[in-house]
Parts: structure tokens; C-alpha cells; sequence
């Protein structure tokens, strides 16, 4: 008889009490909370692009507007972007803009008015472009799958950057509204597979947790159309994981989706 034998059956309350320990341990298949932190921009280093990287999937991981990353990068659309190629997080000094801007001297009197006239002329012009920008990104956006609201959103204390809602494995997954799909796949540490949609200048809208995807990058989608399937990569149960982001910032989906 050996001695885990004898241990057994000498002190089997002992036994047992240190098996019941050992079973409350934290699990492998935990899932992992911190994946949506931090809310903030991250505006300070940079990122070696991988293999899968888009330029919105890599200000998604950083809470960056695309178009305000291509600009301070120098990039161009369509985004192209290599592995290895470097991504610094540090926007453009606005120091450095300024002083482009600055004239050279200090200007007349003459000058100076000019000046002002002319910013007086094409404030009537920006105003219609911003108008005429709040229309184009007002939508309607729909419910991406039937199931309720488990974990909602919060930017404080437990935080999710988006809602989590409930679902079996399998069922469809769809798109909240017309766009473009820009990231198809599971290069985002904590999300598994997941989706990204372009909807206009301003949105995008992001399906994590997927078990399968079902469109590819680049291709158009519609509102309401299938584009994954619900599943539990990246987390501990089947679920999706939805979220908006307005110019690059996470907002509460609740706010845009219709009421049930």
C-alpha cells in the first residue's frame, strides 16, 4: 500500500478538504476581462504590423480613429499597410501644424484684416460641410442578433466597451448596418473571431465571439445580412460580443439600437 493509500484512509477528511480547494482554483477557461481595457486613446508608442493587421483593426486595439492614425503615419487610402511596417500611436504635434501655418512675419494692419476677413468667409462654408456631415452619417442601425443583453456597457470600474448578448452556437450573427467590411478575423487578442464594419465616415461596428465569419474583407454588406455565426472564441460561452465605435471611440450601442 503506498502512502497516498494510507493517507486516505487515515485522514480521508483531510483528503477531501484539500481536494475541494484545489477544485474552487481559478479556470483555464476563464474569461479574460481586461482584453477591453483601457478606454482611453493609447497616444504614446507604436505597432509592428502582423500578419492580418488592417489599419482598423489596429486603431480598434488602440481606440484611435483610422483616418486620425493614417494622417499622423502619412498613409494614404485605401490604408495599405505591410508586416513589419512600424505604426507610431503619437499623433502629429500640433505645435509643428501651427507653426506651418503661422505667417513668416508679424502682419500689418492691412494684413491683419485681411486676415480675419477671410476666416470670416469661409466660417459660412465649414459650417454647411459639417451639416452637410452630421446627414451623411445619420442611419438607423438594427439589433445583430435576437438574443437579451447579458453584460452591458461601462467605461468605469467592470469595463465593456460594448454590450454583450446572449445566443446558442450557431445562430446567425448580422450586420447592424449597411458598410463595408474592413477586418475579417482573430488577429485582436480577446475577441476571437471577429468583424469589422465600416458604415460611413464616422462608424464602425465590431461582431466578436464569432464561430464562424462569413464575408471577407472589402466585401459590401446590408443591414440585416448574415454575416457570422454566434460562437465562444476569445471568451467562456456562446455569446456576442457587440460594439460601436464613433470616430474611434467606443460608445453605448444602447443609445442607436432600436427599442425592443
Amino acid at each position: 500500500m503506498t502512502w497516498q493509500h494510507k493517507a486516505v484512509r487515515k485522514f480521508p477528511h483531510i483528503v477531501c478538504m484539500i481536494f475541494m480547494l484545489c477544485s474552487c482554483g481559478p479556470s483555464r477557461y476563464e474569461p479574460i476581462r481586461n482584453v477591453y481595457r483601457p478606454a482611453a486613446p493609447v497616444i504614446q508608442g507604436s505597432h509592428r504590423v502582423q500578419p492580418g493587421d488592417t489599419l482598423y483593426s489596429i486603431a480598434w486595439r488602440y481606440n484611435r480613429d483610422h483616418e486620425e492614425l493614417a494622417r499622423s503615419n502619412g498613409i494614404s487610402a485605401p490604408y495599405r499597410i505591410y508586416p513589419g511596417q512600424l505604426i507610431s500611436l503619437e499623433p502629429r504635434a500640433r505645435s509643428a501644424a501651427n507653426s506651418a501655418s503661422a505667417p513668416a512675419s508679424s502682419p500689418t494692419r492691412k494684413s491683419q484684416t485681411r486676415y480675419k476677413k477671410s476666416q470670416n468667409d469661409t466660417k459660412p462654408v465649414q459650417e454647411k460641410v459639417a451639416n452637410q456631415r452630421d446627414k451623411k452619417v445619420s442611419m438607423i442601425w438594427q439589433w445583430p442578433v435576437t438574443g437579451p443583453v447579458i453584460e452591458s456597457y461601462s467605461l468605469a470600474g467592470r469595463i465593456n466597451k460594448g454590450i454583450d448578448l446572449a445566443g446558442r452556437h450557431g445562430e446567425p450573427v448580422h450586420s447592424a448596418a449597411d458598410g463595408r467590411v474592413v477586418y475579417s478575423g482573430e488577429g485582436l487578442v480577446g475577441y476571437g473571431n471577429l468583424v469589422i464594419i465600416k458604415h460611413n465616415d464616422r462608424y464602425l461596428s465590431a461582431y466578436a465571439h464569432n464561430s464562424r465569419i462569413l464575408v471577407n474583407e472589402g466585401q459590401s454588406v446590408k443591414a440585416g445580412q448574415k454575416i457570422a455565426e454566434i460562437g465562444s472564441t476569445g471568451t467562456s460561452r456562446d455569446k456576442l460580443h457587440f460594439e460601436i465605435r464613433r470616430d474611434g471611440k467606443p460608445v453605448n450601442p444602447m443609445q442607436y439600437l432600436p427599442k425592443r
